[in-house]
């Protein structure tokens, strides 16, 4: 029998009586040698957007069609007659500084010795960080399996000479394996070789797929997907946990003010009130388990303290409701003022570094309405509401002349943060960056009766009743003036709650081009 193949066996890769491996199926890249690893090349000269790589790629490795480890995108540019149709098939870029690895709070994946970034299932927890920290959208989650998944460069073929699914499907020979010299790359090519439009800049996580693109581009590519424009997911769980862990910061950081002042005849904090300020914080800090895909896994997103400000977040806010708990004790069994005073300031301080470390979960160049120093300014400035509630305990249990000063500062401190979050807002107005310009059109086009609730509720909640409250304090009417700061509570509260809501729902990540009808395809 001819050991030449035939066109099938040619197109499939095997000639089976003789093991022949022939076409795609093998690759011809060499041993890896000291400091190299494997990447993948795409070449958009050769690419006709047939998409069979998407398909091999779901084929492969059993995806639902939601799920795709590898998209192709399309972007147009130039004027009639010199126009130009260009495709990007894109993967995972097996970067050599993940930001997926370096955010994961469990440590779920690994960067092999071949330069493979493997995402370890098991383990995973279904946070979902990745897919937000990720600038190319890699990651995806998993809705049947509760975790996130992603391309491994079909590693088990690579380790008995196999090409990848993408590789071997290609018509056109558009998807290619290679070995890659990190210094090298890093030093000399990652500028002019690792960049297409429309994807991050390839330096964020030093990514090291290269691109070869045709010569004499039009200047302005538009992605075919530029008309799409939806909201990301409200993340309704973290919208409470965010909102309620900092009002306990600013009910506890009124309590430790408070317990100071006592030493000069102010009113004294009981435990009850440091009760009340760790209510909240226990009531939101169990719902964020509720994002996750595996709330049961909750206590391993504390695994990563090293590089995850997510771990850092859990581990913190979680040591903030256990301190406060003990401060509930001290309080109860009036334990010294003066250890007492040390201990809440030990209690204060941690708290004060789990919201910093709640805040830089969102200050990530992959998404540009998070990655804003108003995000800072705007999760600590929520702590004017657990002013409020203090307050309002304060004139509950007849102290109306210590709640008085609390809720004037309270009122500043709302005037602060109001202002803070309008700055915010007024920044989108003047950014020239596309997905700040997006963000605003979420807001006025989508969200425009929540927006606007939101300041209606919030002026009336934490500026025009807290000031009738204190009217009806100053005339004695104690009934009237519960009911008023009672309601006004409640309103900024929602007010909060709707701004956080905007907050995820607006957020417009980077991202490469999608297809013309399917957009992205991953928010």
């Amino acid at each position: 029998m001819s050991d030449t193949p035939t066109p099938l066996e040619s197109f499939i890769g095997y000639k089976a009586d003789t093991g022949m491996q022939c076409g795609n199926y093998s690759i011809d890249v060499p041993p890896l040698k000291e400091g190299e690893q494997y990447r993948f090349h795409f070449d958009a000269t050769k690419c006709v957007g047939c998409r069979c790589c998407e398909v091999a790629c779901n084929e492969q490795n059993n995806n639902p069609a939601d799920i795709k480890w590898r998209r192709v995108g399309e972007m147009e540019g130039g004027s009639f007659p010199d126009t130009l149709l260009l495709f990007n098939s894109m993967s995972c870029n097996h970067c050599v500084d993940p930001a997926c690895l370096i955010g994961c709070p469990t440590n779920s994946y690994i960067k092999f010795d071949n330069g493979i970034v493997f995402h370890d299932d098991p383990s995973c927890i279904g946070c979902q960080y990745c897919t937000w920290n990720c600038p190319y959208g890699v990651p995806t989650y998993h809705e049947e399996r509760h975790i996130v998944t992603k391309c491994h460069m079909c590693h088990e073929r690579l380790a008995v000479d196999q090409s990848p699914a993408c590789v071997q499907a290609c018509p056109s020979g558009a998807i290619e394996i290679e070995a890659v010299n990190i210094q090298e790359w890093m030093e000399k090519d990652i500028d002019d070789l690792g960049n297409m439009p429309h994807l991050a800049d390839a330096r964020l996580t030093n990514s090291t797929t290269r691109f070869t693109l045709p010569e004499n581009m039009p200047l302005e590519m538009l992605k075919a997907d530029e008309h799409h424009l939806k909201p990301a997911h409200g993340e309704l769980p973290l919208v409470f946990m965010t909102v309620l862990t900092q009002m306990s910061l600013g009910a506890f950081g009124a309590l430790f003010i408070g317990d100071i002042l006592s030493l000069f005849g102010f009113f004294k904090p009981n435990w009850m009130l440091a009760l009340l300020a760790l209510i909240p914080a226990a009531l939101g800090l169990p719902l964020s388990a509720l994002h996750l895909g595996r709330p049961l896994k909750a206590l391993n997103a504390m695994k990563n303290l090293k590089t995850s400000w997510l771990s850092r977040e859990a581990a913190a806010l979680g040591a903030f409701a256990g301190l406060m708990s003990i401060n509930v004790a001290l309080y109860f069994f009036d334990i010294s003022t003066v250890f007492r005073l040390g201990f809440e300031l030990l209690t204060l301080l941690v708290g004060i570094y789990g919201i910093h470390a709640q805040a830089m979960i969102y200050r990530i160049p992959a998404r540009p309405s998070w990655d804003r120093f108003s995000t800072n300014q705007k999760f600590f400035t929520t702590a004017y509401s657990g002013l409020f509630l203090i307050s309002l305990a304060l004139i509950i249990a007849g102290s109306s002349d210590s709640a008085t000063p609390l809720l004037s500062s309270a009122m500043i401190l709302a005037v602060i943060h109001g202002f803070f979050t309008l700055g915010g807002y007024n920044e989108l107005k003047s950014s020239p960056t596309p997905q700040l310009q997006k963000t605003l059109r979420l807001y006025r086009e989508h969200f425009p009766v929540i927006h606007s609730l939101r300041w209606i509720m919030f002026s009336i909640g934490a500026l025009v009743l807290p000031l009738l409250a204190t009217l009806f304090i100053a005339s004695d009417l104690t009934i009237p003036a519960i009911i008023t700061l009672g309601i006004g509570f409640v309103l900024l509260v929602c007010s909060e709650l709707m701004d956080r809501f905007l907050f995820y729902t607006t957020t417009v990540p980077l991202q490469m081009a999608g297809g013309f009808f399917v957009g992205a395809q991953r928010n």
